[in-house]
């Protein structure tokens, strides 16, 4: 008999810890690597933040909480979601998770069926398609490109629709492209949605406030589909708190419900520290956090200068998250210092043996002509490091 459970076989380790694992054992062989692989502020916790944590410690805030989380932080995130969203909810609708990718598996355990469809807009976030497997769901992609700034059309996204459709899911601001959907693009999504009441739309939020184009918009705005959508968000990354495991969701109440209730048997509430802490995050004037927001800011247009100069790169403007998605379609195919480049993947592991710079395939996140690359690091190793790319790449050897 097997020891492993069949699901075990359905899913994949995410490629983007594989490589900066990869990255780690390279550097503790005293190998000089620069790491662009993980999606992770460089910054420290504000200190507000941790003072409200210690704060929460002093108080004695360690035992169990509610399992969707204490009642004055989820009415904080309806008042975040009432300020900066326009969003009404109570804090019954209201599920804090252990991070937003808790929040996304506690929504999909409360929909999906075996056999259930859910649609991906490609590129997406690894960890998506690994999730809807989990569930016994099925994945329908529709495919972007670097020439539609990497998003789904209206039309692309009915077309996908059928009896078996149960859910959508998307990030925007996205990981891994960096664009986002406008008011009217998602507008017109939102119209095709709302005439199809079985599905959920579960919109990952979690790069709401990096955005440097313009206004953040939530598909939950749209009255006629705020009661098939799953707002996912957090503190990982606008807070730069990824360790401290704090997500949440904001849902009809059946949903919620749902959520509570997967939860209560998965893993009870988070952290309760945590949650005091985001408590005070969530409270504080967004313009105490901005200066991390214009870092990323100056950091994403250097490196667009210089990843432009990249020979064989195609390189889009990315206006929110903190991440580059160059198609590098020109090198697959061909032998880079005698090195078959079939996809994205043997790309960015070339560059990671070569060029001594970890980044992330884009097979994982549904696009092989594409490689990840996150600019969530010092502008001096970002420098350092599209220098190592392009020198790289103008000495191979390509055949």
């Amino acid at each position: 008999m097997e020891k492993y459970a069949e699901r075990l076989r359905r899913l994949s380790f995410s490629q983007t810890f594989v490589m900066s694992n990869k990255v780690r054992e390279m550097k503790a062989n005293g190998l000089d690597v620069i790491s662009l692989t993980l999606g992770e502020p460089d910054f420290d916790v504000p200190r507000n933040i941790k003072k409200a944590a210690f704060e929460a410690i002093e108080n004695n805030f360690s035992h169990y909480s509610p399992v969707p989380g204490f009642l004055d932080l989820r009415q904080a995130i309806c008042d975040k979601l009432k300020r900066d969203n326009n969003l009404e909810y109570e804090p019954k609708q209201i599920c804090v998770s252990n991070g937003a990718k808790h929040a996304i598996i506690n929504v999909l355990s409360s929909i999906i069926n075996d056999g259930d469809e859910v649609i991906l807009p490609a590129p997406y976030w690894v960890s998506y398609d690994e999730m809807v497997k989990m569930m016994g769901g099925k994945s329908v992609f529709i495919e972007t490109s670097i020439e539609t700034d990497f998003k789904m059309t209206a039309e692309e996204l009915e077309k996908a629709i059928t009896p078996k459709t149960k859910a959508i899911l998307y990030s925007s601001p996205c990981n891994p492209s960096g664009s986002y959907y406008r008011y009217e693009e998602l507008e017109q999504i939102a119209s095709v949605v709302a005439r199809y009441p079985q599905i959920t739309i579960i919109s990952d939020e979690i790069y709401e406030y990096i955005n440097y184009g313009g206004k953040h918009t939530s598909i939950a705005e749209f009255p006629q589909v705020y009661e098939q959508t799953a707002v996912i968000n957090g503190m990982s990354k606008a807070f730069a708190m990824t360790g401290w495991r704090i997500g949440y969701s904001a849902c009809p109440v059946w949903l919620a419900e749902g959520c509570e209730k997967i939860q209560g048997q998965m893993t009870s509430g988070a952290n309760t520290m945590a949650q005091k802490a985001s408590i005070t995050a969530l409270q504080t004037d967004y313009s105490e956090y901005r200066y991390m927001i214009e870092a990323f800011r100056k950091r994403r247009d250097l490196v667009y200068g210089l990843m432009k100069e990249i020979p064989g790169f195609k390189v889009n403007y990315p206006e929110a998250a903190f991440y580059f998605f160059p198609d590098i379609s020109f090198y697959l195919g061909k032998t880079l210092n005698g090195i078959p480049i079939k996809d994205a993947d043997d790309f960015a592991m070339f560059l990671l043996d070569f060029a001594l710079v970890g980044s992330v395939g884009g097979v994982s996140f549904g696009n092989a002509e594409c490689i990840r690359f996150s600019y969530a690091a010092s502008e001096r190793e970002l420098t350092e490091a599209m220098k190592r790319i392009k020198e790289c790449l103008e000495n191979a050897v390509i055949s």
